[in-house]
């Protein structure tokens, strides 16, 4: 950019009084064929509309290829478009939350193949797309690795999977020198003033920064007024049983297949990386960065109840989920009845 708006607290200085973005580049490369077609008319917050109605399509595909259920698709459809906070995200599809709907896309879409056709190639080049929308992502990998090892020829399999990443490796590393100097992203490092902020009071990443994140993923509660509306959303965020109460079932998938185990592996590993920054995502509505493994945790959710098929509970859930999630779009994008 060759100049830094008030309204964006991010930007890199660069030589020839430029600023880069520190977030990862796969949401405007998305945007670029819709850009060239439709011009500057074609809002960002259009390209997260289409990611979140696409991400509830390969949910309902997920669902189906994990068991031949019309309505578990369509239940599990239902809860990610409107029983979670993906609503929300794709809603407004602001920087922050555009680049968490579009790693949910695409890991999504790993699974889908996984659990499909099995071509690493695609599998990787999915990785790919969430790893330079939402770089830790990548630690998901070992899962989708262990998905192929049923194929024939597993080593000719995981080379087509790097195949498939490693274009995307490529161009974060030359993306990253062009911006910052280095192939590695530090771009968070070198905010001017980032260190001053009270938040990174001990760096970037320390492990004393964990128990907040646990915080906001499973105590964070709305805010009760005296006055109407009586009830509103917290910027700092909102428990995710609370958002999303149906991912309860998820405990259910049982922890002696070693799909499951690697699933909560790949969930520990995305979010404890995210747990170690200061921050813990705020504005926000629900913990958004618990989205990074989003897909993961809908993939055990789903493969939860396909032992058991659909009981009232699951739709009690999922009802309760989207009444919370209704509430907050309208109050946060209708009435702006949010605050700290």
């Amino acid at each position: 950019m060759t100049e830094n708006p008030p309204w964006l607290s991010e930007l890199v200085p660069g030589p020839s009084g430029r600023f880069y973005v520190i977030q990862p580049p796969m949401p405007a490369i998305l945007a670029l064929p819709f850009v060239f077609v439709f011009g500057k008319s074609f809002e960002q917050q259009f390209l997260a509309h289409i990611l979140g109605a696409g991400l509830v399509v390969l949910t309902m595909a997920l669902s189906y290829r994990i068991k031949k259920d019309k309505l578990l698709a369509v239940w599990s459809g239902l809860l990610v478009g409107f029983g979670s906070i993906v609503w929300y995200l794709a809603s407004v599809g602001s920087v922050w939350y555009l680049g968490q709907v579009t790693v949910a896309f695409f890991l999504t879409a790993a699974l889908v193949e996984s659990f499909g056709k099995k071509r690493a190639i695609l599998i990787g080049i999915f990785l790919g797309g969430a790893f330079l929308s939402r770089i830790h992502t990548i630690l998901s990998l070992p899962l989708f690795i262990f998905l192929l090892h049923s194929k024939k020829n597993l080593v000719g399999n995981l080379i087509y999977l790097g195949v498939g990443m490693i274009p995307f490796f490529l161009f974060n590393f030359g993306y990253n020198f062009v911006r910052f100097g280095t192939i590695f992203d530090k771009g968070y490092f070198l905010v001017p003033g980032i260190y001053s902020e009270s938040w990174f009071s001990k760096g970037m990443l320390n492990i004393a920064y964990v128990p907040e994140h646990l915080k906001a993923l499973f105590l964070m509660l709305p805010k009760f007024l005296p006055n109407p509306p009586y009830i509103e959303p917290s910027w700092y965020g909102l428990a995710i049983w609370i958002t999303t109460p149906a991912f309860l079932l998820s405990l259910r998938a049982s922890f002696k297949e070693n799909v499951v185990k690697l699933s909560w592996l790949s969930i520990f590993l995305i979010f404890i990386l995210v747990a170690l920054r200061g921050g813990t995502g705020w504005t926000q509505f629900g913990y958004r960065y618990a989205v990074d493994f989003y897909p993961i945790l809908t993939f055990l959710t789903i493969k939860s109840i396909s032992k058991t098929g659909l009981r009232q509970l699951h739709w009690l859930l999922l009802l309760v989920g989207i009444i919370v999630n209704l509430w907050g779009v309208i109050w946060i994008n209708k009435f702006d009845w949010v605050s700290f």
